[in-house]
């Protein structure tokens, strides 16, 4: 890995994934043809990129049952334990709906009400992800949202792995259906024959997917648009050189554009992390998806001092932050951008990938700035009411007449005047 000292400012920017020209423009081909086409353009491309041709994209009860003898007792229990931690995280984030009752009998509120349908689009590609399953799908089901449907491209043999349907059954997803890519975006945005549109798509994927998402943003709502995994690792003298290079392979090994990044004020940990990267990478079985990671984004930046670092990361904002260091706990309150925050030697990022609760899907790209980790609110949405008293119009008429025609609307004051007449 690059060793190199801060002294500027220092921060690795990656645009959010805007692809190229090329890839925009299949995209909204793909986009327009499932949109008029509808299953029958769905099963072209499926069969197109796929390479398969299915009688049924839905998933059958036959099909969970036998995703269920190809695992384990102990693979079944883990993810539910898994998921029950999930759930346990996400029903603290709950919130209530309110009304408050003023002086004049004027009653303000917010009315939070789930969405009515929400797609979840799961990868699948070179490593197959039930915990993605359960990240998208368990604080939606505790969000109240009533129709969840699962999508997820099928391999060769038209099947999805039977890891990722124990983990939606699990999950409690009843609708599943075997369609990748940007055309899968297209199905769960404007509908098909087979596949009714939703309100939401939220999920990571490809290039293809991703800027699937951005196209259709508008028409439904959708979670984020997701770059590759990162991490930074912000460690001092006291960190095990060994469990920080396992830390920074362990995003490595993602994707080949995934970032990973160690700040540091400590030379000699600076240069045992490096040594150790590669020990570990030549034994590593993705060992080519990693070594391109570490060679095209990974670093290692050597600090002044501790307060320097921690200013580094802010300003990387990362997806994944990892504090090893003496008193941990007292930079928490220093640390103002990140996605994830994993605290002392044993809160491994993985841990948070899969069992500790906390959800997953993370801001990407610096964009932590400003947004956060896929949680409940992403699955409701809030109503004002407004129930106004006949006291407060009386008292307060005059005034929003007056602000109407400050802005040229004159119907908008004589909609509050015709009340103020009509009760005199």
């Amino acid at each position: 890995m690059k060793i190199q000292r801060v002294q500027d400012l220092i921060s690795i920017k990656r645009s959010i994934e805007a692809g190229t020209s090329e890839q925009q423009a299949v995209v909204k081909g793909i986009i327009a043809d499932v949109r008029s086409r509808g299953d029958e353009a769905l099963s072209e491309y499926t069969e197109k990129f796929d390479r398969v041709k299915l009688s049924s994209f839905s998933v059958t009860e036959e099909e969970i049952e036998e995703a269920y003898g190809k695992v384990d007792e102990q693979f079944i229990s883990i993810v539910r334990e898994a998921a029950e931690n999930i759930r346990t995280y996400h029903e603290k984030q709950l919130r209530p709906s309110w009304m408050t009752t003023e002086e004049n009998g004027t009653i303000l509120g917010q009315k939070i009400t789930p969405l009515d349908s929400v797609g979840v689009y799961v990868p699948g590609g070179t490593a197959a992800y039930p915990s993605s399953v359960l990240m998208n799908v368990v604080p939606a089901k505790v969000a109240g949202v009533k129709r969840i449907v699962m999508v997820s491209p099928p391999d060769a043999d038209g099947k999805l792995p039977a890891a990722v349907l124990v983990a939606a059954k699990e999950a409690g997803v009843v609708e599943i259906y075997k369609a990748g890519g940007a055309q899968a975006v297209a199905a769960l945005a404007y509908g098909t024959e087979t596949i009714q549109a939703v309100d939401k798509i939220t999920g990571p994927g490809n290039i293809y997917v991703a800027l699937a998402k951005r196209e259709v943003f508008g028409d439904v709502d959708i979670d984020m648009i997701a770059g590759p995994s990162e991490i930074a690792i912000l460690a001092d003298e006291t960190a095990r050189a060994d469990e920080v290079a396992a830390d920074l392979l362990s995003q490595a090994e993602h994707d080949p554009r995934a970032c990973s990044v160690l700040v540091t004020p400590s030379l000699e940990l600076a240069e045992a992390v490096a040594t150790e990267v590669e020990k570990q990478l030549a034994v590593l079985p993705r060992r080519e998806i990693a070594a391109q990671s570490i060679a095209d984004y990974g670093a290692i930046y050597v600090t002044e001092n501790i307060d320097e670092a921690v200013e580094t990361v802010n300003q990387l904002a990362p997806e994944h932050l990892e504090v090893m260091t003496a008193n941990a706990m007292e930079l928490l309150g220093k640390i103002r951008h990140a996605g994830a925050i994993f605290i002392g030697r044993y809160s491994s990022e993985p841990v948070g990938d899969y069992f500790a609760g906390p959800n997953h899907v993370l801001p990407t790209n610096g964009t932590a700035r400003f947004s956060s980790p896929l949680n409940v609110d992403d699955f409701q949405k809030k109503s004002s009411v407004i129930i106004y008293s006949e006291k407060a119009l009386k008292a307060n008429g005059a005034k929003i007449a007056s602000f109407a025609r400050m802005e040229g609307l004159e119907a908008h004051a004589r909609a509050v005047e015709a009340r103020l007449k009509n009760d005199n």
